[in-house]
């Protein structure tokens, strides 16, 4: 029998109480606890415990970009900062859009066991939008798929979207879409506005986004089926989904920490760190943002993750790859944006980032509250730690953050899969 004592901590950011875990399970959550004299001891006094995080928008890499990420890499990466289970997005090579592939990363996901991994399922073949890939067999295999998504395009085939909404109605899966008129879209390098005039930069336009969110959500309430909005980035695309869900449809969305704190000024430094996509908007679009995830019209925070090799962003900008790094400093930009704003407190940060991606993934175990009988997937964080980013010590194997040099407040302490420490004091286990 194994006990770990979490003494001290404030549970969802409430009273200090002791949390006791037996052999991975919650078994006591309160002062003067009995039965814990063998137990081993965290000290937590002034931190955060909350249920592990959860991330329904990660790049893995592997299979085929494995100078990039590695799932291994990637789930290290995840539990520094915090999460104790990931969403595997399907752009991969070869493309998650077979039971194999999908299986694959899957069981990458259990040997790696630092966090689940949970594959998400490309919407169509070979993500070129044009024939339904094997959903069912998808969810039909080990890996049990429940979100689908050919993130990075968009499925933007209004007869294709509207029968992967219908087909996956039948296991209550969700169509995760990347809303992006590609035509709206050629060659955009930012985003369009007075920045991208004053550049001289290819213009990527709010219509763009908005456009196919709108038709979306339209087709999801005709079938009746789950529609998930990825990286949504416009104060626009808020109103759309705000409406849609004041109609009771079953609308969900999703928002990067990047897009709560950096604007579109920052790409006058020409620097392609900054390139992503969709592209940082204006700050008018980021206080949207934020009012929009602390109301819950905006569901969650989802890091998408991006990683790159070095020579993928050290280049001139135009031919940079679109993506940041987020899992490490995700909790961070969430506690600098929301928190110390006073927009969220940690029981909110708590719903954002544990129990509703959790829902929204249908994902067993996690998104749980801190509760005696329940797993113990667990966060611990310092909220009053203040330091730079620094991406050398990082435990992804790609370096493309927007933040180094940034002082960012919180530092996660401890991470636990199910009792087992993956992160003791900051640092992998």
């Amino acid at each position: 029998m194994s006990k770990t004592l979490i003494r001290g901590a404030k549970v969802l950011g409430g009273e200090p109480q002791d949390v006791l875990i037996t052999d991975g399970v919650i078994t006591a959550v309160g002062n003067d606890l009995a039965g814990t004299e063998d137990a081993t001891v965290v000290e937590a006094a002034g931190q955060i415990l909350l249920p592990g995080l959860v991330d329904l928008h990660t790049h893995l890499r592997e299979p085929g970009r494995e100078d990039s990420e590695t799932v291994l890499t990637g789930t290290k990466a995840a539990a520094v900062g915090g999460f104790t289970a990931v969403h595997a997005m399907a752009n991969t090579f070869p493309v998650a859009d077979t039971a194999g592939v999908v299986e694959q990363v899957w069981r990458l996901g259990k040997e790696s066991g630092y966090c689940d991994v949970q594959p998400v399922g490309a919407v169509t073949v070979g993500l070129e939008g044009k024939k339904l890939a094997e959903l069912g067999a998808m969810h039909d295999s080990a890996a049990g798929v429940r979100v689908f998504s050919d993130d990075g395009k968009c499925v933007d085939d209004a007869v294709i979207m509207r029968r992967a909404l219908e087909y996956v109605k039948a296991f209550d899966g969700v169509i995760a879409q990347h809303a992006q008129e590609p035509r709206l879209t050629e060659g955009a390098q930012m985003n369009e506005g007075i920045v991208s005039a004053e550049l001289g930069l290819a213009g990527w336009p709010a219509v763009a986004e908005e456009s196919i969110i709108a038709r979306d959500v339209l087709l999801a309430a005709h079938v009746g089926s789950r529609v998930h909005i990825c990286h949504l980035s416009t104060a626009g695309s808020v109103e759309i989904v705000r409406w849609a869900k004041s109609k009771g449809w079953n609308v969900t969305a999703e928002v990067t920490p990047h897009h709560l704190l950096l604007t579109d000024e920052l790409v006058r430094s020409y620097n392609p760190v900054y390139k992503v996509n969709p592209p940082l908007r204006t700050e008018a679009d980021v206080l949207a943002l934020r009012e929009a995830l602390a109301d819950g019209t905006i569901d969650c925070v989802a890091t998408d993750h991006a990683p790159h090799p070095h020579e993928d962003k050290d280049c001139e900008w135009g031919a940079a790859a679109m993506g940041m790094v987020g899992l490490e400093t995700a909790l961070s930009v969430v506690q600098h944006t929301m928190v110390d704003t006073g927009l969220l407190d940690w029981a909110g940060v708590a719903d954002r980032m544990s129990f509703r991606p959790a829902g929204i993934g249908r994902l067993k175990g996690h998104g749980r509250p801190v509760s005696p009988g329940e797993p113990a997937n667990l966060t611990l964080l310092d909220p009053a730690y203040r330091g730079p980013v620094d991406p050398a010590g990082f435990a992804s194997r790609s370096r493309n953050t927007p933040y180094e040099g940034r002082e960012l407040p919180g530092r996660v302490t401890h991470t636990f899969l199910r009792g087992r420490a993956t992160v003791v004091d900051g640092k992998l286990a």
